[in-house]
């Protein structure tokens, strides 16, 4: 398998989260999305929308990190990063898209991007941008970990939605979000901080980081 990533992807940070907990071996390939490589003409071939990640299997490409992670889920099922019952999935993939449909979208690079080239934002305003949907997503992410935690996100043991909270934590401390009000997702955060797959997958980890 070959990963097509930026280190500070979120988007790529959970895959490689997943990738991590299931134990697999891959290669990376790096774009820097600060230099706009992922619209070199050789990955749009590869994945059209010109976005992180992708990943190569077996001649097929996988492109966006929901449908690679279900496929990871599907293929690779040991560990389980789902529960066994319907409910708890249903519960585990409405944390995550908490996350990945309602917070992350709107304060990935692009979007900053934007702010500063078509609104003048300076890096205080796209902080508060930041914060206003991280915020409040957090506050309803803390409130479902109460009722179905037990140490992460969902149960004991890490799920998806621990592979997409994990790196929208270290996207908050990028964008000054104060997150002493989260006390639940703190403590999940340190968990990951002492757990290899977390480690591994850490972007000051990979190989094109900075």
């Amino acid at each position: 398998m070959i990963l097509h990533g930026y280190w500070r992807s979120g988007a790529a940070y959970r895959t490689r989260i997943a990738l991590a907990l299931k134990g697999l071996a891959y290669e990376q390939a790096g774009h820097d999305l600060r230099t706009g490589a992922q619209k070199d003409p050789a990955y749009v071939a590869l994945n059209p929308q010109g976005m992180v990640p992708a990943l190569e299997i077996d001649g097929a490409v996988l492109t966006q990190s929901p449908a690679i992670l279900e496929w990871l889920e599907e293929t690779h099922p040991a560990p389980p990063l789902l529960p066994s019952d319907p409910v708890g999935r249903a519960h585990v993939r409405a944390m995550a898209a908490l996350i990945g449909c309602d917070i992350h979208p709107l304060n990935n690079l692009r979007v900053g991007k934007a702010l500063r080239e078509s609104f003048g934002a300076d890096q205080a305003a796209v902080d508060a941008w930041a914060a206003r949907w991280i915020v409040p997503g957090f506050g309803a992410l803390d409130a479902l970990v109460a009722r179905h935690g037990a140490g992460w996100c969902y149960g004991d043991a890490p799920t998806l939605a621990d592979c997409y909270l994990i790196p929208q934590i270290y996207s908050a401390s990028r964008f000054n979000v104060p997150l002493d009000a989260f006390p639940r997702l703190l403590a999940i955060d340190e968990a990951a901080k002492a757990h290899p797959a977390f480690v591994a997958a850490h972007p000051d980890n990979q190989p094109d980081a900075d």
